[in-house]
């Protein structure tokens, strides 16, 4: 397996299936593949990753929040490989905020997210790590871990009229900040 590989895109099978358990995080299958969802994640400009995506039916996931082209208001969070993750919602607060996806290129669209969430994974060394998220970070998590349940993230929008082209996007965020 390659430093990265290609993104699987919208329609393909694998993104439309619940990824399987990581039955041992030290195997070399294993190790291989979050260095390659490592290295397309940081060759991209994206601030998450899930293995379906990657073309495997594995429940990995990356959240890698950082400014970028495409995210340019995004906070700043080291990435972070989670393996087998879940999550408890703090509080039933939802808010729509703009997502896109390697997956669903040149599209975006306003989705409700929980606002506050803990997440519990097996980091890459095998220690349970309980995780506080919030805000933007939080919706990159719920919006990966949507991906291992087979969803993406147009499946949550609230109607068709808050997806948009890409294009039309970047122009609502520059009226919006100035």
């Amino acid at each position: 397996m390659a430093n990265s590989c290609d993104i699987a895109q919208l329609g393909a099978d694998i993104l439309r299936q619940v990824a399987e358990p990581v039955a041992d995080i030290h195997a070399p299958a294993t190790r291989e593949l979050i260095a390659a969802m490592q290295g397309t994640l940081a060759n991209s400009q994206g601030v998450g990753l899930a293995a379906p995506q990657m073309g495997y039916s594995q429940r990995i996931i990356i959240v890698a929040s950082r400014p970028t082209t495409r995210y340019p208001y995004a906070p700043l969070l080291a990435p972070t490989v989670m393996i087998n993750p879940r999550y408890d919602i703090v509080s039933e607060q939802q808010e729509k905020g703009w997502e896109g996806c390697l997956s669903i290129p040149s599209i975006r669209a306003l989705v409700p997210r929980y606002l506050n969430i803990v997440t519990h994974y097996t980091s890459p060394e095998g220690e349970a790590v309980s995780l506080p998220l919030a805000g933007f970070a939080a919706r990159v998590f719920q919006h990966e871990f949507d991906h291992l349940e087979g969803k993406v993230y147009l499946d949550r929008v609230e109607t068709t009229l808050d997806i948009v082209a890409e294009s039309e996007f970047f122009k609502r965020i520059a009226v919006s900040a100035g």
